[in-house]
């Protein structure tokens, strides 16, 4: 691919290489113009158009302008070009934000996959379109390289196709050629392509990432919405092995883990080997890694981002980010309140489309506070006039910094009660109470304010036991009290009278609450779990009661019947031993009926010095710890 395939064309096609002048002629007043996306756009071309309109301002009037969006000089919104342009976008990026929102341009929410049918079907009829590719191959055939999303279907459909030829531009691979014969102007201009980077993650990014990274399995097929978050998620993933990629935006974190080998596209359902995208927006590093590069596809937003092919990828992982969800699992990534912020876009087509896809799962990441820590992203209801991006049926997982909630399949009260619970702490008073105001969770929602009710994340931590069971051991959370009824009731009566030296089996909220809602500052609950079919399975817990006055705590715990005797009671008195030792106590005390000799052994096995005193049937345990 040189300038001589593009000398040889030009002797080939001379009505092709013409002036400017003559080129911008054929643009008539009315036309509808469209002008090729973000990092593809052709700057040069839009820049000349500008120029002509200059030089020739009674040339055309009352022309729109078509596009995804733009990332470049938007020359054509100013003010002077009010009688020649109107823009219309199908995405809102930060250089047209204001002028949509002043009514000076215009958007039009359509999901992106849908877009190239309204091409073909004249809905949205195109005169002209302005396109930039790469230099031609020896056959005459030019790759629309890092753009090819609405593109390809804007060449097909438009009556005049202008193409600004930069030898920059990638040959990319896929469904990105068109032919010389195809085009009907030719503008050889050279020059560096947009370039677009994202924010360096913080460490408020990676903490996310750091949680989507648990959620995201080895060979899963992933697609990263546009945005800091889900880039800085990708950052996250460079552990994992044999992840596929068929997504609509390819950025410069998927062509690291590429390059790392993360990134194989072994396991794919479709396009096996084939790392699938619509547009790339990176780095000129990140051009030149795709340039002919048979590892990489390129195709059209009504393939990539069509949700009957989507839902055809097993384990298909789509992971975007929104502005602001509400306590039913609403989220709106377009708006905020009733000011237009970007588009539909690609999320929801992807969202759905894992949904459907067999072992599929769909990710909503969010910091949890805008506007340096003043609003919360996490809100009671969506705010008036916002855009509903996703339903409540769209979203499994929703991740902030404080954690990972799952939706899926929940009611609302559970939804809520997940989400207050990955909320920033300085926030989830409020969201408690506008909960149980709109009847949302139980009016009497017991809920421990500032630091001694927020979550001990760094309690966390994964065992194996003795009997090679892996098992994570954490702090209860207040979002527990669903699961945690469903362990307490699958236990048999002998387990629930060994724990709680009592005939009553039952567990309603309010008894319920005294094991979720706690100050972590004068008790702890330390759960064992484990992943069963995607969801998490509450195996055992263990719990300390301090008693001020002499600084010890009174202990106890259960392990559910299925899960006795593989070591999860050993690893729970283990560490909750570890957590009492670290908060500075001296030791626990415990009453035990006597005949719960499975007990005694493992309090006895455990290193305490021990004092016992019997009477009634029971064993009144003093156990200090050792130093």
């Amino acid at each position: 691919m040189t300038d001589n395939s593009l000398e040889g064309l030009r002797q080939r096609y001379p009505d092709k290489f013409v002036s400017e002048n003559r080129v911008f002629g054929q643009i008539h007043p009315g036309n509808r113009i469209f002008i090729g996306t973000g990092c593809g756009e052709p700057q040069y071309l839009v820049g000349s158009l500008i120029r002509y309109v200059q030089s020739h301002p009674k040339s055309f009037v009352d022309a729109e302008l078509l596009q995804v969006w733009t990332l470049g000089i938007t020359p054509y919104l100013d003010e002077k070009f009010k009688e020649n342009f109107r823009h219309n976008f199908f995405f809102i990026g930060a250089n047209t934000r204001e002028t949509i929102n002043k009514g000076i341009a215009d958007y039009s929410p359509v999901f992106l996959w849908q877009v190239p049918e309204l091409f073909r079907k004249k809905f949205i009829p195109i005169d002209v379109a302005f396109i930039q590719t790469s230099l031609p191959d020896e056959h005459g055939y030019f790759s629309l390289g890092i753009s090819v999303d609405i593109v390809k279907s804007a060449v097909e459909n438009a009556s005049l196709v202008i193409a600004q030829v930069n030898s920059s531009m990638p040959r990319v691979l896929g469904e990105t050629f068109i032919h010389a014969k195809d085009i009907n102007f030719i503008l050889p201009y050279h020059e560096p392509l947009l370039e677009f980077e994202f924010n360096v993650p913080d460490e408020i990014s990676n903490r996310i990432g750091t949680y989507v990274a648990q959620i995201v399995q080895d060979g899963d097929t992933i697609q990263a919405g546009y945005g800091s978050l889900p880039n800085a998620v990708l950052c996250q993933l460079s552990d994992k092995k044999h992840l596929g990629v068929h997504t609509e935006l390819l950025s410069d974190g998927i062509v690291a883990l590429m390059k790392k080998g993360v990134i194989d596209n072994s396991k794919k359902e479709l396009n096996r080997w084939k790392t699938v995208a619509a547009f790339c927006m990176g780095r000129k590093e990140t051009y030149e890694f795709l340039h002919d590069n048979p590892a990489i596809e390129f195709r059209p937003v009504n393939y990539t981002n069509n949700p009957t092919v989507i839902a055809r990828q097993k384990n298909m992982t789509a992971i975007n980010s929104a502005l602001e969800i509400d306590l039913s699992g609403q989220a709106t990534a377009e708006s905020i309140g009733r000011s237009f912020y970007s588009g539909i876009g690609g999320q929801a087509d992807f969202m759905r489309g894992a949904i459907l896809s067999q072992g599929g799962k769909t990710i909503l990441v969010l910091q949890s506070t805008a506007k340096t820590g003043e609003v919360s992203r996490i809100v009671p209801f969506l705010s008036e006039g916002a855009k509903i991006t996703l339903t409540s049926g769209d979203i499994h997982y929703v991740v902030t910094e404080y954690g990972i909630a799952y939706l899926h399949g929940k009611n609302l009260r559970e939804r809520a009660m997940d989400l207050i619970s990955i909320a920033h702490p300085r926030f989830r008073p409020w969201l408690i109470e506008a909960a149980k105001a709109n009847n949302l969770i139980y009016r009497d929602q017991t809920f421990i304010r500032g630091i001694q009710g927020e979550y001990p994340e760094a309690l966390e931590t994964y065992r194996t036991t003795n009997k090679e069971f892996e098992i994570l051991l954490r702090p209860v959370k207040i979002s527990d009290e669903p699961p945690l009824k469903d362990f307490f009731y699958s236990l048999s009566d002998d387990s629930m009278y060994r724990r709680f030296v009592s005939t009553r089996t039952d567990m309603p909220h309010n008894r319920l609450q005294q094991f979720v809602a706690i100050d972590y500052t004068k008790e702890m609950i330390i759960l064992a779990t484990t992943n069963k079919d995607g969801k998490e399975l509450i195996l055992g817990m263990a719990q300390y009661l301090i008693d001020p006055r002499t600084n010890t705590a009174e202990v106890a715990f259960v392990v559910r019947d299925a899960y006795q005797n593989n070591g999860i009671g050993t690893e729970l008195l283990s560490y909750i031993t570890y957590i009492a030792k670290k908060n500075g106590l001296h030791g626990f005390t415990a009453a035990l009926l006597m005949n719960n000799k499975h007990m005694l052994h493992l309090f006895e096995r455990a290193g305490f010095n021990i004092e016992k005193k019997s009477g009634g049937g029971m064993y009144e345990l003093k156990m200090s710890f050792r130093d």
